[in-house]
């Protein structure tokens, strides 16, 4: 491949967790530069997704567009990225502006780029600017070379490319183990809900695997920016290239985990043998599984795509499925040689990675689909297009519930989408793909077609509103949360959109009623979107926290807060970058940074009250189907809670009464939770509140004051 332009760049010891360099490429003048990171950067932003908001709000202004040159995808792992001794430390965080809404989103990621890029001497990539001509970029960490490299290679799809692309750099088989690849697929040229790739290859099977930012279509962004992939390589990790402070208590803290998860996990959530969908039936059990467009939490068919169908039947077991080095939770699990019946790679036996659970709710009951094949074949090919696969179910739901409500019909898009119907299911991926058909439709997200239905077939505002699962451009994760109203603030009072990522409170709220009162809902809504952000900021994956339980945790005080497992993470942040931080001095580094994408959202036209409102399916039943599949249920609310006179009352008066309570429960909620997080009436952070945390820096100051 033609050499477009070089840099040479010589090496620097990681000192406790930071290189105190981030590595800036501008695609439009093929300019790459080293920029200095400031104590003050790592103290007010610690890494992560910090460094990634902290760049994109430099790089970038209130007028900027997600497909502006200005706009930057901005990749960073943390200061804990990239130890070896704790599982669930090869994350890294991508942040850019969304065609959602153009506004910051964030997508974490696992695989083996962020911890590699760390140890190649870069603490931060900027990718900045438009090629005019499609773009390799091409890291060599052990001869400090980065190369920007015109692209010769026709192959689009994930799976394919970043094979080719790793047979081609890497020398021999040992040496691929030290290559990372991202890239997208055909499906970024077309969709707003496009993802990123990233590539580890796993020793065992011989293959490249996948790992997914799937999150807000920065796959969409990556392809405008004229990027075929990313190359990095990086020979030589072992346990100490962080050059930690204190590696006894990152080992000690590793050694207590992994004793856990050998001696729990099988009777536990059994991650070592299916992963994530280990809760397919769980949420099921409880009504919490979303079933035909979030319509329904459970479905008679359930036993057909339960966990153990995909232990017993097609994920590969006794196969070590670690995304990075030393993770003993092993829940990257994979269907290896499943064949494909349709589409460019019909025939083909290819490694599908999953289901997670998230794939198995959306790419099967929240479509109506209850073929473990098919949502295999569905993940596989959202993976290899690079689409979202939580985006890609609740936009085809949607998209399947006005159909069966006759918003259109089977001859304005081709297509029977009847919910359960596999055939126009795997139609539309390949449409999608191929930015082709009604596809095209659903390739651009509820948000759009919502718009779209509007204006073209004479739909329904409110109804749009109601059934359409998106809130900030963003789809739904899936969790049902109509019983949960601390999961309804978990979803809408967030700063991308309904994203589990922040806060998962179901449980704790519906199940176990632990925090009852607004006031706890609120206090809930603070601490645990804050503990989830942090491990944004250093470098984690959140799985490890709570999907094994210590057997000290029975006898805390707060047992869904793991504080075993926090201990846990305060020994190992302290080992590796020298602080002796406590618990609360974690929720204040995150607080720091969940303000300031507060304040960057509110910059950009986002982020205020009226954007945090859901839409009321997440709330409650939508229509008298809904309600009847419940209606012992919400009729004791009623006559409970409400203390409303049911007789002789129609399901459609009841549903109304039933609407304005909910609706005005999440209304004080949101009151609450704004309180609790010093955010003003309409959800802006008060400058008392920037004061507190030493985040009153002048430009968000000038910001918020011209919202208070």
């Amino acid at each position: 491949m033609k050499i477009l332009k070089e840099y040479k760049y010589d090496f620097t010891e990681i000192i406790h967790g930071y290189n105190n360099r981030s590595l800036k490429i501008n695609l439009s003048d093929m300019k790459i530069e080293s920029k200095q990171i400031s104590e003050e950067m790592k103290q007010k932003f610690v890494g992560g997704k910090g460094f990634g908001l902290r760049y994109l709000w430099d790089a970038v202004t209130p007028e900027t567009k997600w497909n502006s040159p200005e706009n930057e995808i901005v990749i960073s792992s943390g200061p804990v990225g990239g130890i070896t001794q704790y599982p669930g430390s090869g994350k890294s965080i991508v942040v850019t502006l969304t065609p959602l809404n153009d506004t910051p989103m964030d997508s974490n990621v696992g695989g083996h780029f962020g911890p590699l890029l760390k140890f190649s001497g870069w603490d931060a990539l900027e990718l900045q600017g438009k090629a005019d001509k499609e773009v390799i970029v091409y890291i060599d960490g052990n001869e400090g070379i980065i190369k920007i490299m015109e692209s010769n290679i026709e192959t689009i799809d994930s799976h394919i490319l970043s094979e080719e692309l790793t047979e081609m750099f890497a020398k021999d088989e040992t040496d691929k183990r030290n290559y990372s690849i991202v890239s997208t697929g055909s499906a970024a040229r077309y969709s707003n809900v496009a993802m990123l790739n990233f590539t580890f290859y796993d020793v065992k099977r011989k293959k490249v695997r996948l790992k997914q930012a799937g999150r807000g279509g920065i796959g969409r962004v990556f392809n405008d920016k004229g990027i075929k992939a990313l190359v990095i390589k990086y020979e030589g990790v072992k346990s100490d290239l962080n050059n930690p402070a204190n590696i006894s208590k990152i080992n000690r803290a590793g050694i207590r985990f992994h004793k856990e998860m050998n001696r729990y996990d099988d009777e536990q959530n059994g991650m070592r043998k299916i992963g994530t969908a280990n809760i397919v039936e769980v949420m099921n059990d409880y009504d919490l599984l979303p079933t035909h467009n979030f319509k329904f939490g459970s479905h008679k068919d359930i036993a057909k795509i339960e966990s153990k169908v995909f232990i017993e039947k097609y994920i590969t077991q006794n196969i070590y499925d670690g995304c990075w080095h030393g993770c003993s939770m092993s829940c990257a699990k994979a269907a290896d040689d499943f064949k494909i019946k349709t589409g460019p790679y019909a025939g083909h036996k290819v490694i599908v990675d999953g289901p997670e659970y998230e794939n198995a709710a959306a790419l099967g009951s929240n479509i109506g689909v209850f073929c473990p094949e098919t949502i295999l074949e569905l993940n596989f090919y959202c993976d290899t297009y690079g689409i979202d696969t939580i985006s890609f179910g609740t936009m085809v739901a949607f998209a399947m519930e006005c159909y069966e409500n006759k918003v259109f019909t089977k001859e304005d898009t081709g297509l029977d989408l009847s919910f359960g119907n596999i055939d126009s299911a795997l139609e539309l991926i390949h449409q999608i793909a191929d930015g082709r058909g009604f596809g095209k439709i659903v390739g651009m997200g509820i948000k759009f077609m919502k718009k779209y239905f509007i204006e073209n077939f004479d739909a329904d505002p409110k109804f749009m509103f109601d059934i359409g699962m998106e809130q900030k451009g963003l789809e739904f994760s899936e969790y049902m949360p109509k019983e949960s109203l601390a999961q309804q603030g978990g979803y809408g009072l967030t700063n991308k959109g309904p994203q589990h990522d922040e806060a998962w409170l179901i449980f704790m709220d519906m199940v176990n009623n632990q925090i009852p009162t607004f006031e706890d809902k609120a206090e809930a809504l603070h601490y645990f979107p804050m503990f989830r952000t942090w491990f944004g900021l250093v470098g984690l994956c959140k799985l490890p926290w709570n999907d094994v339980t210590p057997h000290s945790n029975k006898y805390s005080k707060e047992p869904a807060k793991m504080p075993e497992h926090v201990q846990n993470y305060v020994d190992i942040y302290n080992g590796v970058t020298g602080k002796n931080v406590k618990i609360d001095d974690m929720i204040e580094e995150s607080e720091r940074v969940y303000n300031f994408q507060r304040i960057f959202n509110i910059r950009m036209g986002y982020g205020k009250r009226t954007n945090d409102k859901i839409p009321y399916r997440s709330m409650g039943p939508v229509t008298i189907e809904e309600y009847l599949s419940r209606e012992d249920r919400y009729d004791k609310q009623l006559k409970e809670i409400v203390g409303y006179n049911l007789t002789n009352k129609s399901t459609e008066e009841k549903m109304a009464v039933l609407r304005e309570y909910r609706e005005s429960q999440y209304e004080k909620l949101t009151d609450a939770v704004y309180k609790r997080r010093g955010w003003s009436k309409d959800g802006v952070p008060t400058i008392e509140k920037l004061k507190e945390l030493g985040m009153d820096l002048p430009e968000l100051v000038d910001i918020v004051s011209r919202h208070l």
